[in-house]
């Protein structure tokens, strides 16, 4: 008998990577269900400081509020010349959240000038696993990078058409699923907490 899992994202494109890595992972017991399939909840406002805070809060509320077990992260671009902006507040860095263009397109703004030696990035994913007993597990992924000076590739989501992976000749947005979800910050992160799901969705018996 499978498992119900929630995922607690209305973002199509995480709820497509988080299936494929799962899925990959041999999480077969494990039924993977989005936000979509419980449309009276509000969206959890993200208040924490930190990817941690947001993702535990994430999975804790709608965990709370399902009853059901929650898996949540909370990613983001973080750019060295903009001491680690946009972090935590990449999906509205434009001030539109979700909107992927605009956002793109401000952080190209901000580095205009900037010399490629001074472009570095990362970008950041953590994974919250939250249980009904209270127990929550979490793990993170880090994939180093640099800003690009025009957006790249048609794949992904996000700011993956400007992030160019250290020792890749493609942006995010140029590789093909299986080749992105191999070095992605959210496929080490989920890659990491997956076999840690099977084991504490046991425990609950």
């Amino acid at each position: 008998m499978k498992r119900q899992l929630v995922l607690a994202t209305r973002n199509a494109g995480k709820i497509r990577e988080f299936r494929r890595i799962l899925d990959e992972a041999g999480s077969e017991t494990i039924e993977l269900v989005g936000l979509e399939n419980f449309p009276h909840l509000e969206d959890v406002e993200e208040t924490g400081e930190t990817f941690l805070e947001n993702a535990l809060l994430k999975a804790e509320t709608v965990c709370l509020q399902t009853g059901l077990p929650a898996i949540a992260d909370d990613s983001g671009l973080c750019v060295d010349f903009l001491n680690g902006d946009p972090g935590i507040f990449s999906a509205r860095w434009s001030g539109v959240h979700g909107d992927d263009a605009a956002n793109i397109a401000k952080v190209l703004d901000q580095l205009m000038d900037v010399d490629d030696v001074q472009r570095g990035a990362h970008f950041t994913c953590v994974t919250v696993l939250a249980l009904p007993n209270g127990e929550t597990v979490s793990a993170e992924g880090i994939l180093n990078g640099r800003i690009l000076r025009t957006p790249i590739g048609s794949h992904g989501f996000g700011y993956d058409p400007i992030f160019l992976p250290e020792g890749s000749a493609n942006s995010l947005a140029e590789l093909d699923a299986f080749m992105k979800d191999a070095i992605s910050h959210r496929g080490q992160s989920l890659r990491a907490i997956a076999p840690k799901i099977a084991s504490m969705l046991a425990t609950l018996g």
